[in-house]
């Protein structure tokens, strides 16, 4: 109920949003008539059509933005001829048949007469709803990625209808007090004419905004009544921490760059958390069949969960292999769980060629849909579950670290199991390049996205235009921590890319180690770029995927490291430039 409550209450928030700009005219066009008969039905055909494409597009994946893009530009084209025919209406005469006819009722559900009728406003409300649905604040963000993890259900139709009902409410006010002022000047000036073809102007600058994505882009920078911290604030409430942190937005870990370093249990005590839940939500099994708690039947298991572009699955895994290989004849059976952070790891061709270069041996499930993700209520990676031979869980733990204790746990198992000669001695895993254990100690700069739905740190704070293609200047000098786009960028909601050659990066970082994650273009072709390092060729402190004069290619859509300073750490300049266009910047990690 609480979670009710606080999304109703970000919706209401929307109204002094500048992302509403542009659908205000469309609502305000039903002043003058009847609330129940007019503004209502408008009002609920734009909160359910808003709730039902959201409620697609936290589980549908790209076909329904695309989709929704379609619809979008279908009901601009829909309510600007609404718009014309409040301005014009002698236009209709000039039109086809058909036309006329359309244009006829859209003037008389406009309000050209007394009978106002609620199966129009109800579909004039329903094209707003699908000009509405792609701009929102954080707390709908929120919503949305959360949803993404959770798959559809009830409860996120609710929260989604609460947003939606927040919002309606609070242009249900502005209607009714909007509908008083208009009857008020009806009586005083007898203007009704001019103020209905007014009303048919705003509708025609709205289409306008909203065709030239100014309620995404411009608006979104602009408000006289800013929304940002209020917004914020219901969502650390909503997600009960930072969003970086939260499950719903997926986040790695709780500290810089994800290194999770927390053992929730102590080896020894290993009490039963709970059954092994079942793993039949996979799409796809890789170097094994579809596996099940028959085949599991007396073997000790390890459920990892991972994505192949995190740097902090990258660097547990060389622990994870050894286990698997040490222990698998003993009786222990490492499985992997894929659950893909970004659309380009749910390409099980991409997985595939990923454990191929990593070496992983073992069953790997792809989760896709995040059923098994959902089964263990899980909300990290990397995150491991140890189950016994009676296939109960006795000990997890979440994110880096803490390997000795988990292989001291496989050892308590495997004998409890029944199995002889296990070793009391632990493994020496052998990492390097990204696998790597990072500097904890020197990693000052937290893990930073691209894309704008979860972008922080970008300076010039005003100057991020989503959605479409723009110029983009960086500072002079960065403050630690922030970074900018240079040249021709388009950028996305969880990626950017470089539209035009010569498109840079810039990040003013303090680690040992930068990653970013990035791809070629969309007909995979690759992607040249230079790496400098205040300004001059990285030199010995070149990553393993640059060579020391700082060049380098995108060829797969993965983790590349960049940055791996062999002296002292300090404050750095990093800069990334594209001799191609088409790459795509995902998210940068340290170590």
């Amino acid at each position: 109920m609480w979670l009710l409550v606080l999304a109703y209450l970000g919706g209401v928030l929307t109204i002094v949003s500048p992302c509403i700009l542009p659908v205000l005219p469309f609502v305000f066009a039903r002043t003058g008539q009847p609330f129940v008969k007019s503004g209502l039905p408008l009002l609920a055909g734009m909160a359910l059509t808003f709730a039902f494409v959201a409620t697609l597009a936290a589980v549908g994946g790209g076909w329904v933005v695309q989709l929704n893009q379609y619809g979008r530009w279908l009901a601009l084209v829909f309510v600007a001829l609404f718009g014309l025919t409040l301005l014009l209406p002698q236009l209709a005469e000039r039109l086809t048949r058909p036309l006329v006819a359309a244009g006829s009722r859209l003037s008389e559900a406009a309000g050209a007469d007394a009978r106002p009728r609620p199966g129009a406003s109800f579909l004039i409300g329903v094209a707003t709803g699908l000009l509405w649905a792609p701009c929102a604040g954080p707390i709908l963000g929120l919503l949305l990625t959360g949803a993404a993890l959770q798959g559809a259900s009830i409860a996120t139709t609710l929260l989604l209808l609460a947003y939606a009902a927040g919002a309606a409410t609070s242009l249900a006010v502005a209607l009714l007090l909007g509908g008083k002022v208009f009857a008020a000047m009806k009586r005083s000036i007898g203007a009704g004419e001019w103020l209905r073809r007014g009303l048919g102007a705003a509708m025609l600058a709205g289409v306008a905004a909203i065709a030239l994505g100014l309620d995404t882009g411009v608006l979104a920078r602009f408000s006289t009544a800013s929304t940002g911290g209020i917004e914020q604030a219901l969502v650390e409430q909503l997600a009960g921490k930072s969003p970086r942190n939260s499950a719903a937005m997926m986040a790695q870990s709780p500290s810089p760059e994800g290194a999770v370093q927390v053992a929730e249990k102590t080896p020894g005590t290993l009490p039963v958390e709970g059954n092994l839940p079942p793993l039949d939500g996979a799409v796809q099994w890789l170097n094994s069949p579809p596996l099940d708690a028959q085949a599991l039947k007396g073997k000790v298991v390890l459920v990892d969960f991972w994505t192949y572009s995190c740097i902090n699955c990258l660097r547990s895994l060389p622990y994870v292999k050894a286990w698997a290989e040490k222990y698998r004849d003993q009786g222990l059976v490492v499985i992997g769980v894929h659950a893909p952070e970004f659309a380009f790891e749910r390409n099980v061709d991409n997985v595939t060629k990923a454990m191929k270069d990593l070496g992983i041996h073992y069953p790997v499930a792809i989760d896709n849909e995040f059923k098994i993700w959902r089964a263990f209520n899980n909300e990290y990676w990397p995150a491991h579950y140890f189950a016994d031979a009676q296939g109960r869980i006795r000990y997890h733990h979440f994110g880096e670290g803490e390997y000795a204790e988990s292989e001291r746990v496989i050892q308590q198992l495997l004998r409890e199991a029944g199995a002889g000669k296990v070793s009391d001695g632990l493994i020496n895993a052998r990492a390097e390049g990204v696998q790597m254990a990072p500097d904890n100690n020197e990693v000052q700069s937290p893990e930073t996205y691209v894309g704008y739905q979860r972008a922080e740190h970008f300076v010039p704070d005003t100057a991020l235009v989503p959605d479409k293609v723009a110029a983009y200047s960086p500072p002079a000098q960065l403050a630690l921590n922030d970074w900018s786009l240079g040249g021709q960028w388009h950028v996305g909601s969880e990626r950017a890319t470089a539209s035009a050659p010569a498109s840079r990066i810039v990040y003013r970082f303090h680690a040992r180690d930068l990653h970013l994650v990035l791809g070629p273009g969309v007909d995979g072709k690759p992607v040249r770029f230079k790496v400098l390092i205040d300004g001059r060729a990285p030199g010995d402190d070149h990553g393993m995927d640059v060579a020391p004069d700082g060049s380098g290619t995108v060829t797969d859509q993965r983790l590349y490291q960049l940055v791996r300073q062999n002296g002292g750490v300090q404050d750095r300049t990093f800069s990334i430039e594209f001799l191609d266009p088409g790459a795509s910047a995902y998210a940068f990690t340290f170590g």
